[in-house]
């Protein structure tokens, strides 16, 4: 079943750099959900009404036994939710920044937040590499901000609770790979800006 977009709304706005819009065209303005923030602290347990009482010692029993213990079941990981805003490849880095706009406006933390391209640099990036990668580098490991990249190197960014995806250029397997792996490094919300039929295939139609 192919990605419809979707319009609800958030209250969420980025900081930091943003691309500046090309004369003559207006950016879309997109309405990605919010999603589920970072997750929540366990619920502490509830005291008992007194001490503990020691267990008594465990008597051996057969693995047929009905009453032998069973195993703990594992816990299953939470999947980010997919947000697609529709934008033509020339305007997808644009609705990539409105998106981040609304995000923080919301109430999302700019270190909650990493923002992926697969074609022309964002300016942020590409104004932070020309002090060299080191520096750059070392502020997305300070995350004390929303941090721009080439989708091609999502490999050595860390895990963030909300992923932008801007797909602006580049080939169509270079999508095909930069989504799964931006899909991968969300931990709550993954937001796609671009052509929608290239995202499906990009993403897969089961998806």
């Amino acid at each position: 079943m192919p990605l419809i977009p979707e319009e609800p709304q958030i209250h969420e706005s980025a900081q930091g750099p943003r691309a500046t819009p090309a004369a003559g065209r207006t950016a879309p303005t997109p309405r990605p959900v919010p999603g589920p923030r970072s997750a929540a602290s366990p619920r502490p347990g509830h005291p008992g009404p007194g001490p503990a009482r020691p267990a008594p010692p465990r008597t051996h029993t057969s693995a047929t036994s009905a009453g032998q213990p069973q195993a703990p079941r594992p816990t299953k990981p939470s999947v980010p939710q997919i947000q697609l805003i529709p934008a033509p490849a020339d305007g997808a880095l644009d609705a990539a920044d409105e998106a981040v706009d609304l995000l923080l406006d919301s109430g999302r933390a700019p270190a909650d937040v990493l923002v992926l391209t697969t074609g022309e640099q964002h300016p942020w990036a590409t104004h932070e590499l020309s002090f060299g990668e080191a520096a750059y580098w070392a502020q997305h490991d300070a995350r004390d901000d929303v941090f721009y990249a080439d989708a091609a190197v999502v490999g050595r960014a860390s895990a963030r609770p909300v992923v932008v995806v801007a797909i602006n250029g580049g080939a169509d397997d270079e999508a095909a790979r930069a989504l799964p792996a931006a899909l991968a490094k969300a931990t709550a919300l993954l937001i796609v800006c671009g052509d929608p039929q290239r995202i499906n295939t990009a993403l897969g139609t089961g998806v």
